[in-house]
């Protein structure tokens, strides 16, 4: 993208032009750390899904009042989303950096699963994948907010879609795989493991599951 050079002194109606002053934050300053709020917002949904985290819930995780949650965040709608994409820089970025890193698309995909395997049993935090969870139960009034999930899966799927390509392209899968078909194989596998870790099953099962999904890795 190209950005608008800035007006000159050959330029004398946009060099008198005044400076658009920035805006002044309305209100009062928040009382809170607004990122701490939200990282603690963020394991209320991990946790308990959207719908069935209540304000009350929420805003004693985060230590602050009905009225400063709306003053900071908006709604309940708005926090979610905002919760949903700091999973995404954070906890739920595994599969971006193993795409990003790793020389081959298989190398990637089973560093992926082997790593989430490992994340979504953590003790620390909810079990599971969040984006994967949280709105699994909602009903038509959360409509908004399973659209926005769905749309990240789909973007999710469509980037492992891509590498697996690659791949096919340059040789390390046979020219005749569908990179569809294989993206979404193991995108199943994926949202299956989350499933499993949110019931409790160990890491060492998962695990498992990565080294058997692996050996459906076709052979060039």
């Amino acid at each position: 993208m190209l950005l608008a050079e800035p007006p000159t002194a050959a330029d004398p109606e946009a060099a008198a032009e005044p400076a658009t002053k920035p805006r002044r934050p309305r209100g009062r300053p928040l009382s809170f750390d607004r990122d701490a709020a939200l990282e603690s917002a963020m394991h209320v949904f991990w946790e308990h899904g959207y719908e069935a985290a209540s304000i009350a819930d929420l805003t004693s995780a985060m230590g602050i009042t009905p009225p400063s949650l709306y003053t900071a965040f908006g709604d309940k709608e708005q926090l979610f989303l905002e919760a949903i994409e700091r999973y995404a820089m954070g906890y739920g970025s595994i599969s971006s950096r193993a795409l990003r890193e790793e020389p081959t698309a298989r190398a990637a995909i089973e560093r992926w699963l082997t790593e989430s395997a490992n994340e979504h049993t953590e003790p620390c935090h909810p079990k599971g994948c969040m984006v994967v969870m949280s709105a699994t139960n909602c009903s038509a009034a959360a409509e908004r907010v399973q659209n926005a999930l769905i749309k990240r899966r789909a973007e999710a799927i469509a980037d492992l879609g891509r590498r697996i390509q690659g791949a096919v392209d340059s040789g390390e899968l046979p020219p005749d795989t569908d990179a569809t078909d294989l993206a979404n194989f193991f995108a199943a596998v994926y949202q299956g493991m989350s499933m499993q870790a949110k019931d409790g099953v160990s890491r060492d099962s998962l695990l498992s599951t990565v080294r058997t999904a692996m050996r459906s890795w076709p052979a060039r």
